[in-house]
């Protein structure tokens, strides 16, 4: 842990305005995505209805996703001691920060789910536990222990808060160490980002098979919880790489160079490179395993209306990163790294459509102003809180003990 030496090369203390058209567009974004929220929700068509209430889960998610994956970036270059990222953890710390905004959205699309729209319908529906009723599923019944509300509830309210308590607290001490200094503040930081790690391995499969896994009871994959891991933390990746690429091409943050954007390429392009070979073994395991009834799942995704999506997703997700960051330089281009952020973030918002819809819209489905609407919506809030965040502390964390080693960071 060297001593600063740079701190008169860079004005550390510059702080981002967020303000004119990037704060009226995210504003826009949003009310166009009420507008559109509540055209579904309002609507007479109960299909309609129907496919505003996935699109809400959807877009719930993938906003929750991003944030906890501003937390798992922050906790996990603490526990490794890795000074490359600190000149730009302000950046997931501000992600991480609207983590409880982004829970208690989903937690309350959910409760709606439950008990309004039935989202889980699948195992939360009249009669499917009940031996003595005409709609009896042995099955979903042998399930029943883990699929029931308050159980499924309580787990989400648990898993969601502890990510949000860890994030708000880390968060925190970040700030408190600008102000105090010394080491007590990064001592205190590690050892509840190695507690936050253990935790969040453990439980992010569970929310995952909660979430999105439940909305289709009678199927399930044990790979399923990494399948999502893996998106979730490509698509923070992707987030931060965008935030950092903005602030850099509206002349902030200059101690950031193209040493550490090389380096989210890499992240970027390796676990793109996860994901698809969890995506592969997935699907590979049906067959391998031989459990033909599990090709339901897959089934339902063949059919004509999601068919070019299922494969266009393996087509952004993996052949677009593994050609366009394969090269070295390319890593090192802020054109090109943006370009790649958007679309995998694009990628992965179609994987998630895949994930969710074949399951939740049984009739009619479709793609239209609800699905581009509520995206728009989500994305334009997402902006917002993230970058009033962003503007309201300083952009480095200048005392960070291992700042000089990201001033001096070279691959």
């Amino acid at each position: 842990m060297g001593t600063l030496s740079h701190h008169n090369e860079y004005n550390f203390g510059e702080q981002y305005r967020f303000a004119g058209i990037a704060k009226t567009l995210s504003l826009v974004a949003i009310a166009l995505g009420v507008i559109a929220i509540a055209f579904g929700l309002f609507s007479s068509e109960s299909i309609i209805v129907e496919r505003t209430y996935a699109n809400l889960l959807l877009m719930g998610y993938y906003f929750a996703c991003v944030c906890a994956a501003g937390t798992f970036f922050v906790a996990l270059q603490l526990v490794t001691q890795s000074g490359w990222s600190a000149g730009m953890l302000r950046i997931p710390q501000a992600m991480s920060s609207i983590l409880p905004i982004a829970a208690g959205l989903l937690l309350v699309i959910m409760v709606m789910g439950l008990f309004t729209n039935n989202l889980y319908s699948s195992w939360n529906s009249e009669g499917l536990m009940d031996p003595d009723s005409p709609n009896y599923d042995a099955l979903v019944a042998g399930k029943d222990a883990f699929l029931n509300v308050p159980g499924f509830l309580i787990r989400q309210i648990v898993f969601m808060g502890s990510y949000s308590i860890f994030a708000f607290i880390l968060a925190k001490l970040s700030y408190k160490e600008d102000l105090d200094g010394g080491l007590h503040s990064y001592k205190k930081s590690f050892k509840l980002s190695a507690i936050f790690l253990v935790i969040f391995g453990f439980t992010t499969p569970i929310w995952s098979f909660d979430t999105i896994m439940s909305l289709e009871a009678h199927w399930f994959s044990t790979m399923f919880g990494w399948y999502n891991f893996a998106a979730m933390w490509v698509s923070g990746l992707c987030a931060i790489t965008i935030i950092l690429i903005v602030l850099k091409k509206a002349g902030y943050m200059s101690w950031v160079n193209e040493n550490h954007l090389h380096d989210l390429g890499n992240l970027i392009f390796g676990f793109s490179i996860f994901w698809t070979y969890v995506w592969f073994s997935q699907f590979l395991l049906i067959w391998y395993s031989n459990i033909p009834e599990e090709t339901v799942y897959f089934y339902k995704r063949w059919e004509p209306e999601y068919k070019p999506w299922f494969w266009l997703t393996l087509i952004i997700n993996f052949l677009a990163p593994l050609l366009l960051l394969v090269d070295r330089d390319a890593k090192r281009k802020m054109g090109m790294m943006l370009f790649v952020s958007i679309l995998l973030l694009l990628g992965h918002w179609l994987d998630y459509y895949i994930m969710v819809m074949p399951g939740t819209v049984e009739s009619e489905r479709g793609f239209g102003l609800i699905e581009i609407g509520t995206a728009v919506g989500f994305t334009g809030l997402f902006i917002f809180l993230v970058m009033s965040k962003i503007s309201k502390h300083a952009l480095a964390p200048a005392k960070h003990p291992l700042l000089d080693e990201s001033l001096h960071h070279q691959i």
